[in-house]
């Protein structure tokens, strides 16, 4: 079900906001400013990264989670200050081009 949720962040490492296991999803983010977003395959130094992105504060960047989530995927967030993120998340599957509220 879609979902926009808004996620206080602390600055620093790599900060999980969503979590798929054995499961598919999709994720439209687009502020603050200079964010990175990311996709994380596995589990600690066997993981991948995947789908790295910087947030503009303009158009919606998106995030997918496949068929590789049978290990484990997390939709993760880097900020260089403390900071509110808004996004939107759709946990039915991969197929959504664009997030149906706008945000």
């Amino acid at each position: 079900m879609p979902n926009v949720k808004t996620v206080s962040v602390r600055k620093g490492d790599w900060r999980t906001l969503e979590t798929f296991f054995n499961a598919k999803g999709v994720a439209f983010f687009r502020a603050p400013v200079g964010a990175t977003i990311k996709v994380r395959y596995g589990v600690g130094w066997l993981g991948k990264d995947r789908q790295v992105q910087k947030l503009d504060g303009q158009s919606y960047k998106k995030l997918e989670v496949g068929s590789w989530s049978v290990t484990r995927a997390r939709m993760q967030v880097k900020v260089s200050t403390d900071c509110d993120i808004t996004y939107y998340v759709d946990g039915l599957g991969v197929g959504v081009d664009f997030p149906e509220i706008q945000f």
